[in-house]
């Protein structure tokens, strides 16, 4: 378990207000995104069949939780996210192009090995997708939806740091956002891990969007893993801002146009999994039966530790940790939900 304690680090907020806080900024955000992408918020599942091939693979090492269904022969598994069952949603609903859908997301990410600042067990997001026309699957579009979405980031702590002026100590984030591909990184800092390449940038650019993820690079590996059967990989990317507490850059979003037909059967082929084309969900996207989308998921929690200047995500979130962690956190004066 690796996490920082930066020193003399003081919260802005009491735990009272804290919680106050991230209520109102999760409203607020949720309201402004909504506006801003035209989505209309939805009831979403915390688990789904194991058979249907609707939970997200992520990057295919990862287990979901799983649990049999008393008096019944289904097993049902914990969602990852709901990257494919939001497409299927829009389907089901009837949804028209520029029209889309947000939800809340509680994930178990059980084989997390990376329990620090950022990461938990518990992962809780936004999960957004919206119906789009065949024009539309270019990296203009995908461009013109991250600005919508740092604009609706930047609002809110427009908004909260108003409410709340203590909170204006912690900065105004950029709403410039630096587009650059995961290749143009690699060159960039050929000698660099990808996570070391993302500092490296954020910290000169504050607030960026890597672009193509997922497939490999001219190093023979991609710069971070994605599921094959729902990003395209040509038109996806990340979304980060550079955070300052922490010194560090700070994912906030994973999101892109979802694949057609023609780019999952290339992405299928190209990670070995074939073996998915029988699901009666990539069955329906391989015959086109399923509108094509854009869509990703926005940490709640992130944003939260963004916009209130926290240093540890379980100041903002209620999960399990490790008592040293515990114990270090309470020495330095961090309370731990």
């Amino acid at each position: 378990m690796k996490y920082t304690i930066p020193e003399n680090y003081v919260s802005y907020l009491s735990i009272y207000d804290t919680q106050k806080a991230i209520s109102l900024l999760k409203r607020l955000f949720e309201d402004r995104l909504s506006a801003l992408l035209n989505l209309q918020r939805v009831s979403a599942p915390l688990f789904v069949d194991e058979a249907s091939g609707l939970n997200d693979n992520l990057n295919g090492y990862e287990r979901p939780v799983k649990f049999d269904i008393l008096r019944s022969e289904h097993k049902a598994e914990i969602v990852q996210s709901l990257a494919k069952w939001k497409r299927l949603a829009l389907k089901r609903y009837g949804f028209f192009p520029g029209k889309g859908i947000v939800a809340d997301m509680d994930a178990v990410r059980r084989d997390e090995d990376e329990l620090d600042n950022l990461h938990s067990l518990y992962v809780d997001q936004w999960d957004w997708e919206k119906v789009i026309l065949p024009e539309n699957r270019n990296t203009d579009s995908l461009k013109s939806t991250v600005m919508a979405i740092v604009t609706a980031i930047c609002d809110t702590q427009d908004t909260m740091q108003a409410i709340y002026p203590q909170l204006q100590a912690t900065g105004k984030l950029s709403r410039r956002v630096s587009f650059v591909t995961a290749q143009e990184l690699e060159d960039l800092y050929p000698d660099f891990t990808p996570k070391q390449r993302e500092n490296a940038y954020l910290r000169e650019h504050r607030t960026a969007f890597i672009l193509g993820i997922g497939a490999p690079l001219r190093s023979g590996k991609p710069h971070d893993g994605r599921a094959p059967d729902y990003d395209d990989w040509k038109l996806n990317g990340d979304l980060l801002f550079w955070y300052d507490p922490l010194d560090c850059a700070m994912e906030i979003s994973s999101m892109g146009i979802r694949v057609d037909p023609k780019s999952l059967d290339e992405q299928l082929h190209a990670s070995g999994c074939d073996d998915r084309r029988a699901l009666p969900y990539h069955k329906m996207l391989l015959n086109g039966e399923l509108p094509l989308t854009i869509g990703g998921g926005i940490g709640q929690s992130r944003v939260s530790m963004l916009l209130l200047g926290k240093v540890h995500i379980g100041e903002v979130q209620a999960s399990i940790w490790s008592e040293e962690t515990m114990r270090e956190c309470e020495e330095k004066g961090i309370v731990l939900l």
